[in-house]
């Protein structure tokens, strides 16, 4: 998907801006998580 398409759909659905945000903002945070928990975890 092009750029200009992107745009031309998100200004079509401006709705999806949010969900986009909040998704985005959703899977960064259990990235953090993710690494926490394998950062905490010792060796044999």
């Amino acid at each position: 998907m092009s750029d200009a398409m992107l745009k031309a759909y998100l200004a079509e659905n401006p709705r999806m801006i949010g969900a986009l945000f909040t998704m985005m903002l959703l899977l960064s945070q259990a990235g953090n998580a993710a690494a926490g928990h394998l950062a905490s975890c010792s060796g044999p």
